[in-house]
Protein backbone atom coordinates (compact mmCIF):
# COMPACT_ATOMS: atom_id res chain seq x y z
CA UNK A 1 0.00 0.00 0.00
CA UNK A 2 3.33 2.02 0.53
CA UNK A 3 4.17 1.41 -3.27
CA UNK A 4 2.81 2.97 -6.22
CA UNK A 5 -0.07 1.08 -7.38
CA UNK A 6 -2.46 1.52 -9.67
CA UNK A 7 -5.92 2.90 -8.32
CA UNK A 8 -7.66 -0.19 -9.04
CA UNK A 9 -5.14 -2.78 -7.04
CA UNK A 10 -4.78 0.05 -4.17
CA UNK A 11 -8.78 -0.60 -4.31
CA UNK A 12 -8.73 -3.62 -4.00
CA UNK A 13 -6.47 -3.73 -1.42
CA UNK A 14 -8.38 -1.33 0.57
CA UNK A 15 -11.57 -3.56 0.71
CA UNK A 16 -9.72 -6.72 1.45
CA UNK A 17 -8.10 -4.78 5.01
CA UNK A 18 -11.87 -4.10 5.94
CA UNK A 19 -12.63 -7.44 4.85
CA UNK A 20 -9.52 -8.90 7.28
CA UNK A 21 -11.07 -6.32 9.84
CA UNK A 22 -14.23 -7.43 9.89
CA UNK A 23 -13.49 -11.13 9.59
CA UNK A 24 -10.99 -10.55 12.52
CA UNK A 25 -13.71 -8.90 14.78
CA UNK A 26 -16.12 -11.97 14.12
CA UNK A 27 -13.43 -14.53 15.38
CA UNK A 28 -12.49 -12.84 18.40
CA UNK A 29 -16.35 -12.57 19.09
CA UNK A 30 -16.63 -16.55 18.93
CA UNK A 31 -13.19 -16.33 20.61
CA UNK A 32 -15.32 -14.87 24.08
CA UNK A 33 -18.43 -17.01 22.98
CA UNK A 34 -15.71 -20.27 22.97
CA UNK A 35 -13.57 -19.25 26.21
CA UNK A 36 -16.37 -19.03 28.24
CA UNK A 37 -17.97 -22.19 27.19
CA UNK A 38 -14.66 -23.56 27.52
CA UNK A 39 -14.43 -21.80 31.09
CA UNK A 40 -17.87 -22.91 32.06
CA UNK A 41 -16.91 -26.82 31.02
CA UNK A 42 -13.55 -27.10 33.15
CA UNK A 43 -15.41 -25.51 36.09
CA UNK A 44 -17.78 -28.40 36.61
CA UNK A 45 -14.65 -30.56 36.76
CA UNK A 46 -14.17 -31.29 41.21
CA UNK A 47 -11.14 -31.54 42.94
CA UNK A 48 -9.56 -34.88 43.68
CA UNK A 49 -10.98 -36.78 46.89
CA UNK A 50 -8.95 -38.01 49.87
CA UNK A 51 -8.29 -41.53 49.74
CA UNK A 52 -10.51 -42.53 52.57
CA UNK A 53 -13.60 -40.80 51.43
CA UNK A 54 -16.62 -42.87 51.69
CA UNK A 55 -17.76 -43.46 48.05
CA UNK A 56 -21.45 -42.96 47.22
CA UNK A 57 -24.30 -40.45 47.95
CA UNK A 58 -25.00 -38.88 51.30
CA UNK A 59 -26.28 -42.30 52.98
CA UNK A 60 -22.71 -43.48 52.62
CA UNK A 61 -21.23 -41.17 54.96
CA UNK A 62 -19.14 -42.41 57.98
CA UNK A 63 -19.88 -41.49 61.33
CA UNK A 64 -16.59 -40.75 62.65
CA UNK A 65 -17.78 -39.37 66.47
CA UNK A 66 -21.02 -38.84 68.94
CA UNK A 67 -20.78 -36.41 71.46
CA UNK A 68 -23.25 -36.09 74.26
CA UNK A 69 -26.56 -37.87 74.04
CA UNK A 70 -30.24 -36.92 73.50
CA UNK A 71 -32.10 -35.48 76.08
CA UNK A 72 -34.36 -37.12 78.21
CA UNK A 73 -37.81 -34.38 78.35
CA UNK A 74 -40.41 -35.43 80.63
CA UNK A 75 -43.09 -32.97 78.70
CA UNK A 76 -44.03 -32.81 74.85
CA UNK A 77 -41.57 -30.66 73.20
CA UNK A 78 -42.01 -27.73 71.11
CA UNK A 79 -40.06 -27.23 67.91
CA UNK A 80 -38.39 -23.84 67.29
CA UNK A 81 -41.51 -22.27 65.25
CA UNK A 82 -44.14 -22.63 68.10
CA UNK A 83 -41.61 -21.87 70.65
CA UNK A 84 -40.33 -18.69 69.03
CA UNK A 85 -44.35 -17.77 68.18
CA UNK A 86 -44.83 -18.35 71.77
CA UNK A 87 -41.90 -16.19 73.31
CA UNK A 88 -42.05 -13.76 70.72
CA UNK A 89 -38.68 -14.05 69.30
CA UNK A 90 -39.53 -13.73 65.03
CA UNK A 91 -42.11 -13.00 63.08
CA UNK A 92 -42.29 -15.05 59.52
CA UNK A 93 -45.45 -13.41 58.05
CA UNK A 94 -44.63 -10.24 57.92
CA UNK A 95 -41.27 -11.02 56.64
CA UNK A 96 -43.36 -12.49 53.71
CA UNK A 97 -45.19 -9.60 52.95
CA UNK A 98 -42.12 -7.17 52.78
CA UNK A 99 -39.45 -9.75 51.38
CA UNK A 100 -41.09 -13.07 50.55
CA UNK A 101 -41.09 -16.35 51.62
CA UNK A 102 -38.03 -17.97 53.81
CA UNK A 103 -37.41 -14.37 55.11
CA UNK A 104 -37.71 -13.30 58.83
CA UNK A 105 -37.59 -10.68 61.10
CA UNK A 106 -36.02 -11.58 64.56
CA UNK A 107 -37.37 -10.10 67.86
CA UNK A 108 -36.49 -9.34 71.27
CA UNK A 109 -34.52 -12.10 73.12
CA UNK A 110 -33.45 -13.51 69.90
CA UNK A 111 -31.76 -10.20 68.66
CA UNK A 112 -29.63 -10.63 71.56
CA UNK A 113 -28.90 -13.92 71.43
CA UNK A 114 -28.36 -13.89 67.50
CA UNK A 115 -25.52 -10.94 68.54
CA UNK A 116 -24.24 -13.30 71.64
CA UNK A 117 -23.58 -16.65 69.59
CA UNK A 118 -21.66 -13.97 66.96
CA UNK A 119 -19.60 -12.66 69.49
CA UNK A 120 -19.08 -15.75 71.64
CA UNK A 121 -18.25 -17.76 68.36
CA UNK A 122 -15.63 -14.43 67.38
CA UNK A 123 -14.03 -14.37 70.69
CA UNK A 124 -13.34 -18.09 71.22
CA UNK A 125 -12.29 -18.56 67.75
CA UNK A 126 -9.64 -14.93 67.67
CA UNK A 127 -8.22 -17.10 71.26
CA UNK A 128 -6.97 -19.76 69.19
CA UNK A 129 -4.43 -17.39 66.35
CA UNK A 130 -7.34 -16.26 63.98
CA UNK A 131 -7.73 -12.88 62.74
CA UNK A 132 -11.20 -11.43 62.85
CA UNK A 133 -12.44 -9.65 59.80
CA UNK A 134 -15.80 -8.56 58.68
CA UNK A 135 -16.18 -9.50 54.75
CA UNK A 136 -17.22 -7.22 51.82
CA UNK A 137 -21.26 -8.76 50.94
CA UNK A 138 -20.90 -8.30 47.34
CA UNK A 139 -18.12 -9.78 45.19
CA UNK A 140 -17.15 -10.33 41.63
CA UNK A 141 -18.65 -13.12 39.69
CA UNK A 142 -15.24 -14.36 39.05
CA UNK A 143 -14.23 -14.87 42.50
CA UNK A 144 -17.59 -17.07 42.83
CA UNK A 145 -16.58 -18.94 40.01
CA UNK A 146 -12.69 -19.22 41.38
CA UNK A 147 -13.81 -20.31 44.87
CA UNK A 148 -15.44 -23.55 42.94
CA UNK A 149 -19.20 -21.93 43.01
CA UNK A 150 -21.60 -21.84 39.92
CA UNK A 151 -23.62 -18.57 39.70
CA UNK A 152 -24.85 -19.29 36.41
CA UNK A 153 -25.67 -22.82 36.30
CA UNK A 154 -29.59 -23.83 36.30
CA UNK A 155 -30.23 -24.49 40.24
CA UNK A 156 -26.99 -22.32 41.41
CA UNK A 157 -27.59 -20.83 45.00
CA UNK A 158 -25.77 -17.49 44.36
CA UNK A 159 -28.20 -14.31 43.97
CA UNK A 160 -26.64 -12.44 40.74
CA UNK A 161 -26.68 -8.58 40.72
CA UNK A 162 -28.65 -7.94 37.32
CA UNK A 163 -26.70 -5.53 34.98
CA UNK A 164 -23.39 -6.28 36.77
CA UNK A 165 -20.59 -9.20 37.07
CA UNK A 166 -21.45 -9.09 40.78
CA UNK A 167 -22.90 -11.05 43.36
CA UNK A 168 -24.31 -11.72 47.10
CA UNK A 169 -22.04 -14.18 48.66
CA UNK A 170 -23.47 -17.15 50.06
CA UNK A 171 -20.49 -17.36 52.56
CA UNK A 172 -17.41 -15.25 53.72
CA UNK A 173 -15.42 -18.16 52.48
CA UNK A 174 -15.62 -16.17 48.71
CA UNK A 175 -14.27 -12.84 49.96
CA UNK A 176 -11.77 -14.70 52.84
CA UNK A 177 -10.54 -17.00 49.93
CA UNK A 178 -9.86 -13.63 47.52
CA UNK A 179 -8.38 -11.26 50.25
CA UNK A 180 -4.77 -12.94 48.60
CA UNK A 181 -5.63 -13.38 45.51
CA UNK A 182 -3.36 -12.90 42.57
CA UNK A 183 -0.40 -12.99 45.74
CA UNK A 184 2.66 -14.20 46.28
CA UNK A 185 3.24 -15.34 50.49
CA UNK A 186 5.80 -15.79 52.66
CA UNK A 187 6.49 -19.48 53.58
CA UNK A 188 7.63 -17.91 57.19
CA UNK A 189 3.97 -16.16 57.05
CA UNK A 190 2.13 -19.44 57.04
CA UNK A 191 -0.45 -20.71 57.81
CA UNK A 192 -2.95 -17.58 57.60
CA UNK A 193 -5.79 -17.92 59.83
CA UNK A 194 -8.78 -16.29 59.70
CA UNK A 195 -12.01 -15.57 60.87
CA UNK A 196 -14.95 -14.12 59.61
CA UNK A 197 -18.22 -12.58 60.21
CA UNK A 198 -20.85 -11.72 57.16
CA UNK A 199 -23.90 -12.11 56.09
CA UNK A 200 -24.82 -14.70 53.83
CA UNK A 201 -27.31 -14.89 50.65
CA UNK A 202 -28.71 -18.35 49.40
CA UNK A 203 -31.49 -19.18 46.57
CA UNK A 204 -31.93 -22.14 48.53
CA UNK A 205 -33.17 -23.71 44.75
CA UNK A 206 -35.43 -26.55 45.01
CA UNK A 207 -35.09 -26.55 48.88
CA UNK A 208 -39.15 -27.35 50.20
CA UNK A 209 -40.83 -29.56 52.48
CA UNK A 210 -41.68 -29.71 56.36
CA UNK A 211 -37.62 -30.62 56.44
CA UNK A 212 -36.67 -26.75 55.40
CA UNK A 213 -39.48 -24.99 57.12
CA UNK A 214 -38.36 -21.78 59.88
CA UNK A 215 -35.44 -20.97 60.60
CA UNK A 216 -33.68 -24.40 59.38
CA UNK A 217 -32.89 -23.11 55.55
CA UNK A 218 -33.54 -19.36 54.68
CA UNK A 219 -32.66 -17.16 52.00
CA UNK A 220 -30.95 -14.48 54.34
CA UNK A 221 -28.41 -15.32 57.72
CA UNK A 222 -25.35 -14.48 59.53
CA UNK A 223 -22.83 -16.36 60.15
CA UNK A 224 -19.40 -17.11 61.84
CA UNK A 225 -16.86 -18.57 59.22
CA UNK A 226 -13.01 -19.89 59.83
CA UNK A 227 -10.55 -20.17 56.75
CA UNK A 228 -6.77 -21.14 56.29
CA UNK A 229 -4.37 -20.43 53.56
CA UNK A 230 -1.39 -23.32 54.48
CA UNK A 231 1.61 -25.40 53.06
CA UNK A 232 0.03 -28.16 51.22
CA UNK A 233 1.62 -30.93 53.60
CA UNK A 234 -0.02 -29.08 56.48
CA UNK A 235 -3.76 -29.12 55.04
CA UNK A 236 -4.84 -32.73 56.33
CA UNK A 237 -3.70 -31.18 59.98
CA UNK A 238 -5.46 -28.30 59.99
CA UNK A 239 -8.27 -29.70 58.54
CA UNK A 240 -8.50 -32.04 61.93
CA UNK A 241 -7.91 -28.74 63.68
CA UNK A 242 -10.53 -26.69 62.61
CA UNK A 243 -12.94 -30.08 63.20
CA UNK A 244 -12.00 -30.19 66.73
CA UNK A 245 -12.69 -26.42 67.32
CA UNK A 246 -16.23 -27.08 66.15
CA UNK A 247 -16.42 -29.67 68.22
CA UNK A 248 -15.05 -27.67 71.66
CA UNK A 249 -17.80 -24.91 70.48
CA UNK A 250 -20.39 -26.86 70.06
CA UNK A 251 -19.76 -29.25 73.05
CA UNK A 252 -19.24 -25.71 75.31
CA UNK A 253 -22.97 -24.78 74.61
CA UNK A 254 -23.90 -28.69 75.81
CA UNK A 255 -25.54 -29.78 72.20
CA UNK A 256 -25.79 -33.34 71.06
CA UNK A 257 -24.37 -33.78 68.00
CA UNK A 258 -22.37 -36.22 65.68
CA UNK A 259 -19.54 -36.00 63.21
CA UNK A 260 -19.95 -37.40 60.03
CA UNK A 261 -16.39 -37.75 57.20
CA UNK A 262 -19.19 -37.06 54.19
CA UNK A 263 -19.55 -39.36 50.60
CA UNK A 264 -18.15 -38.24 47.58
CA UNK A 265 -21.57 -37.57 46.29
CA UNK A 266 -22.01 -34.67 49.02
CA UNK A 267 -18.13 -33.05 48.55
CA UNK A 268 -19.18 -30.08 46.56
CA UNK A 269 -16.42 -29.40 43.46
CA UNK A 270 -14.24 -27.83 45.70
CA UNK A 271 -13.83 -30.30 48.38
CA UNK A 272 -10.60 -32.64 48.54
CA UNK A 273 -12.38 -33.99 51.96
CA UNK A 274 -15.34 -32.79 54.12
CA UNK A 275 -16.67 -33.08 57.81
CA UNK A 276 -20.08 -32.22 58.74
CA UNK A 277 -21.53 -31.88 62.21
CA UNK A 278 -25.27 -32.59 62.48
CA UNK A 279 -26.75 -31.75 65.91
CA UNK A 280 -29.96 -33.50 67.26
CA UNK A 281 -33.48 -31.06 66.98
CA UNK A 282 -36.04 -32.32 69.51
CA UNK A 283 -38.53 -30.21 67.93
CA UNK A 284 -38.00 -31.09 64.41
CA UNK A 285 -37.21 -34.88 65.77
CA UNK A 286 -33.84 -35.40 64.15
CA UNK A 287 -30.66 -34.30 63.49
CA UNK A 288 -29.41 -31.03 61.46
CA UNK A 289 -26.59 -30.26 59.93
CA UNK A 290 -24.79 -27.00 61.93
CA UNK A 291 -21.28 -26.84 60.49
CA UNK A 292 -19.29 -28.24 58.31
CA UNK A 293 -15.41 -28.22 57.37
CA UNK A 294 -13.43 -28.46 54.04
CA UNK A 295 -9.94 -29.55 52.74
CA UNK A 296 -10.08 -27.70 49.26
CA UNK A 297 -6.25 -28.42 48.40
CA UNK A 298 -5.13 -26.15 45.65
CA UNK A 299 -8.75 -26.36 43.84
CA UNK A 300 -9.21 -22.38 44.81
CA UNK A 301 -5.31 -21.20 44.97
CA UNK A 302 -4.73 -22.69 41.58
CA UNK A 303 -7.78 -20.43 40.13
CA UNK A 304 -7.24 -16.88 42.54
CA UNK A 305 -3.70 -17.43 41.68
CA UNK A 306 -2.81 -18.03 45.50
CA UNK A 307 0.97 -19.13 46.09
CA UNK A 308 3.77 -18.72 48.50
CA UNK A 309 7.64 -19.09 48.28
CA UNK A 310 9.17 -21.61 50.25
CA UNK A 311 12.55 -20.39 52.66
CA UNK A 312 15.88 -22.02 52.22
CA UNK A 313 14.83 -25.04 54.94
CA UNK A 314 12.82 -26.06 52.92
CA UNK A 315 14.67 -26.90 49.87
CA UNK A 316 16.49 -29.80 48.85
CA UNK A 317 20.51 -29.64 50.13
CA UNK A 318 21.37 -29.32 46.07
CA UNK A 319 19.28 -26.25 45.96
CA UNK A 320 19.91 -24.57 49.14
CA UNK A 321 23.62 -24.51 48.46
CA UNK A 322 23.64 -23.56 44.97
CA UNK A 323 21.85 -20.02 46.99
CA UNK A 324 18.64 -20.69 45.79
CA UNK A 325 16.86 -18.88 48.94
CA UNK A 326 13.61 -17.37 49.58
CA UNK A 327 13.72 -14.75 46.44
CA UNK A 328 14.63 -17.26 44.21
CA UNK A 329 12.82 -20.28 44.78
CA UNK A 330 10.28 -21.64 42.93
CA UNK A 331 6.48 -21.14 44.28
CA UNK A 332 4.26 -23.35 45.42
CA UNK A 333 -0.14 -23.24 45.10
CA UNK A 334 -1.08 -22.82 48.87
CA UNK A 335 -3.86 -25.22 50.19
CA UNK A 336 -7.35 -23.40 51.76
CA UNK A 337 -9.44 -24.82 54.45
CA UNK A 338 -12.61 -23.22 55.51
CA UNK A 339 -15.17 -24.44 58.72
CA UNK A 340 -18.97 -23.14 60.37
CA UNK A 341 -17.50 -21.63 63.44
CA UNK A 342 -21.01 -20.51 63.66
CA UNK A 343 -24.33 -20.49 61.42
CA UNK A 344 -26.71 -18.38 63.59
CA UNK A 345 -30.08 -19.16 62.68
CA UNK A 346 -29.62 -23.20 62.82
CA UNK A 347 -27.95 -22.32 66.28
CA UNK A 348 -30.91 -20.98 67.17
CA UNK A 349 -32.96 -23.70 66.29
CA UNK A 350 -30.89 -26.03 68.75
CA UNK A 351 -30.63 -24.01 71.35
CA UNK A 352 -34.18 -23.38 71.64
CA UNK A 353 -35.47 -26.58 71.06
CA UNK A 354 -32.97 -28.73 73.44
CA UNK A 355 -33.19 -25.91 76.11
CA UNK A 356 -36.91 -25.44 76.69
CA UNK A 357 -38.36 -25.65 79.86
CA UNK A 358 -41.45 -27.30 80.55
CA UNK A 359 -43.40 -23.99 81.33
CA UNK A 360 -42.39 -22.48 77.70
CA UNK A 361 -39.36 -20.91 78.60
CA UNK A 362 -35.72 -21.48 77.15
CA UNK A 363 -32.37 -21.23 79.23
CA UNK A 364 -29.37 -19.24 77.53
CA UNK A 365 -26.12 -21.66 77.59
CA UNK A 366 -23.65 -20.48 80.32
CA UNK A 367 -21.75 -19.46 77.86
CA UNK A 368 -23.63 -17.18 75.96
CA UNK A 369 -24.91 -15.78 79.30
CA UNK A 370 -21.62 -12.86 79.44
CA UNK A 371 -23.01 -11.77 75.70
CA UNK A 372 -26.44 -11.11 76.36
CA UNK A 373 -26.03 -8.64 79.58
CA UNK A 374 -26.16 -11.85 82.48
CA UNK A 375 -29.70 -13.09 80.69
CA UNK A 376 -30.11 -16.74 81.91
CA UNK A 377 -33.73 -17.02 80.56
CA UNK A 378 -35.67 -16.55 77.99
CA UNK A 379 -39.74 -16.55 79.52
CA UNK A 380 -42.84 -15.44 78.14
CA UNK A 381 -44.26 -12.07 78.62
Amino acid sequence: MKGKLEPSVRQTLVEEGKSLKEGLVALEEDLIQITDTLQQEAQCIPNTMHPDVPVGGEDSSVVRKMVGSQKDFKFAVKDHLQLGKELNLFDFDAAAEVSGSKFYYLKNEAVLLEMALVNWAITEVSRKGFIPLITPEIVRSSVVEKCGFQPRGENTQVYSIEDSDQCLIGTAEIPVGGIHMDSILLESGLPRKYVAYSHCFRTEAGAAGTATRGLYRVHQFSKVEMFIFCRPEDSDMYHEELIAIEEDLFTSLGLHFKILDMATGDLGAPAYRKFDVEAWMPGLGRYGEISSASNCTDYQSRRLGIRYRPSVSDLSPTNAKKGKGSSSAPTQFVHTLNATACAVPRMLVCLLENFQQEDGSVVIPEPLRPFMGGLQVISRK
